[in-house]
């Protein structure tokens, strides 16, 4: 699976694969726009692999297209009540804002960061807090999200536990995102799970591109 495209000055793509020798993958992103100048992004990751996994992801998938304008600890906690009765999900969101910050959360092992361009290379500027608990099973009872400053250019991506946790230090920040999550798709994907990679960025320029 490979998506992209731009949301206004917003840039983002995603690639992703089912578990080898498996049709189907448990593992979602989902991107919206939430109107104001927001990009609502969200990567997935049921519990598991195969089509109980991707059941319980499609309900969150759901759920965020729904509700895309509510606040981030709403959204999880939709995502909560819409999953009770299946496997559950690890969830992150990340709402990105054209103004330059991201608000995330994190319930789960969806890795989320901020990668930033630095003088001798690329610099993780931010990694989300992830909440132990699993999204329809077990939900933390305190969810805050947090909110971090980012400037045109800095690379945020998102990922399932499919993909092997890697430093950034080979990803090039002059490439597109479909390039960048195809590559690291095809470098750190593990063999044992389904994989899922999202990028997005803001290009620079003015907000008034949304529509």
């Amino acid at each position: 699976m490979h998506e992209d495209g731009f949301i206004g000055r917003i840039e983002w793509a995603a690639a992703g694969r089912a578990l080898p020798g498996q049709r189907v993958s448990g593992d979602r992103c989902v991107v919206l726009d939430s109107g104001g100048g927001t990009v609502l992004f969200a990567v997935l990751d049921g519990l598991g692999h195969g089509a109980a996994a991707a059941d319980a992801a499609d309900r969150a998938a759901q759920v965020l297209a729904e509700n895309r304008g509510e606040p981030l600890d709403v959204l999880m906690v939709l995502c909560h009540r819409a999953m009770a009765d299946t496997r559950g999900a690890a969830v992150s969101l990340a709402l990105f804002d054209v103004n330059d910050s991201i608000q995330w959360l994190g319930v789960g092992n969806v890795e989320t960061r901020v990668l930033s361009a630095g003088p001798v290379g690329l610099n993780v500027k931010a990694t989300v807090l992830l909440t132990a608990g699993i999204v329809g099973y077990r939900l933390p009872q305190h969810l805050q999200p947090q909110t971090v400053q980012v400037r045109a250019g800095d690379l945020l991506v998102m990922s399932t536990d499919g993909i092997v946790p890697e430093s950034g230090e080979d990803i090039d920040l002059s490439r597109s995102t479909a390039e960048i999550t195809a590559d690291i798709l095809a470098k750190h994907a593990k063999d044992t799970d389904d994989a899922l990679v999202l990028a997005a960025r803001h290009r620079g320029g003015a907000a008034n591109g949304f529509r």
